[in-house]
């Protein structure tokens, strides 16, 4: 995919440009093609970002460790400020307010398509990968017979024992 340059898109039809996804994106391991709706609109002084997409990605089980297939979705939207900065005359130290931590482009630099998505999707991915509701941690059986020579596990041992009586 190629990168946008901003100030093309206040020639284009209503400001937007609506990019239809049947694509790769570098860096994220898919089974499928990215397949979705990309479109940005210029807005004056911001740009209106929405993404309608779907794939398919193998993740591997946190409990039993098996690898299983994801559908991942994601409708999402964003606004990114257009400003320039002046990045010769700031100082070393200075007070941040809110409006500095939304992100912002040059208003006549580059949208670089492919990271957006990439980061959009990277948002959207489970914090925990579980292949199934009834999914079980593989068991671990110990031998009978282990020894115990560190002491510092005595409590240990001894509530073992209680255990199995």
């Amino acid at each position: 995919m190629e990168k946008i340059f901003i100030p093309r898109l206040l020639k284009m039809p209503l400001q937007r440009e609506e990019i239809i996804l049947n694509h790769q994106i570098s860096g994220l391991n898919t089974l499928t093609p990215v397949r979705g709706i990309f479109q940005v609109c210029h807005r004056g002084n911001f740009l209106e970002l929405s993404l309608q997409a779907d794939t398919i990605l193998t993740l591997i089980c946190d409990r039993c460790l098996q690898s299983f297939n994801y559908r991942l979705a994601v409708d999402t939207s964003e606004i990114i400020l257009l400003k320039e900065e002046d990045e010769l005359n700031l100082p070393l130290e200075r007070e941040v307010i809110s409006e500095d931590l939304s992100e912002s482009l040059s208003p006549n630099g580059h949208l670089i398509v492919d990271e957006w998505i990439y980061e959009q999707l990277s948002l959207a991915m489970p914090l925990r990968s579980i292949c199934d509701n009834n999914c079980q941690p593989p068991s671990i059986e110990l031998p009978q017979d282990i020894t115990i020579k560190d002491s510092r596990w005595s409590a240990l041992s001894s509530l073992k024992s209680l255990i199995k009586e």
